[in-house]
């Protein structure tokens, strides 16, 4: 079963938070702790990320899968926020399981297809001399030299795991499966249960024309922007993206 973390009282509302591509639970920390002084928030590493378990496969049926696992062993049903990746896998969950989900918060992306490929950063890691690491700022030193912005330098050595000299993330696997997690499985069914899509009002990861999509698969989705944020709206505007899950998930 997937590796997760628990903040808040068990007896509490459940919220189930799960991250994006390259990502970790460790990543949400700060959230989760806010939110757990009225929610029972638990963090989860999805496969091949964090200390979850290493496999051959990485598709979005594993993933969701993994989290119906989880949510059977938590107790259903749960309120499910899933971002960028994280987001694809929740909304497959939510379809192909809607009694696990109470309502769902899909953090900026879509179910579509994607045509930019997220390869480069896994190559920038490939390339970091783990030999010479004593430290995670020695590592971003070298992401920097090849390029990679502070934000995500500091991001990706999140899983880092410097005494092993080794990526907590499952490189090989997630490179030979790029292409799948750009894209999103046709799926049959629906959720009907409350639905948001919170964007980045600076972000293109979700767009006008995508609505019909959503709406055939989410009839009762809303949607709402967070001003000046990106892709990473809940790094970007971290206050903004909790205020928002509290009203929408009716966190008192």
């Amino acid at each position: 079963m997937l590796t997760y973390s628990e903040f808040g009282a068990q007896d509490a509302p459940t919220v189930l938070i799960v991250h994006g591509l390259y990502g970790s639970g460790r990543n949400w920390g700060v959230i989760a702790k806010r939110l757990s002084d009225v929610a029972r928030v638990v963090t989860v590493d999805q496969r091949n990320h964090g200390h979850s378990p290493w496999t051959d496969t990485h598709t979005y049926a594993d993933m969701a899968g993994d989290l119906a696992e989880l949510i059977e062993h938590l107790g259903a049903p749960v309120h499910v926020v899933g971002h960028s990746m994280g987001g694809k896998a929740s909304m497959v969950l939510a379809v192909q399981n809607p009694q696990l989900v109470d309502r769902l918060i899909v953090a900026d992306i879509a179910p579509v297809a994607y045509s930019h490929s997220q390869i480069q950063f896994i190559t920038a890691m490939r390339a970091v001399d783990l030999s010479a690491v004593t430290r995670r700022s020695e590592a971003e030193a070298q992401l920097a030299e090849q390029g990679v912005e502070p934000a995500l330098q500091s991001f990706f050595t999140q899983s880092l795991d410097v005494p092993q000299k080794r990526w907590r993330l499952n490189l090989d696997v997630l490179a030979s499966e790029m292409d799948g997690i750009l894209s999103f499985p046709d799926l049959s069914g629906q959720f009907d249960g409350s639905t948001l899509f919170l964007s980045g009002a600076a972000s293109d990861y979700v767009l006008p024309a995508h609505r019909p999509q959503i709406k055939s698969l989410f009839p009762q989705a809303r949607f709402a922007k967070l001003p000046d944020a990106g892709h990473w709206l809940h790094a970007d505007k971290p206050r903004e993206f909790e205020a928002a899950l509290r009203t929408f998930l009716k966190l008192a």
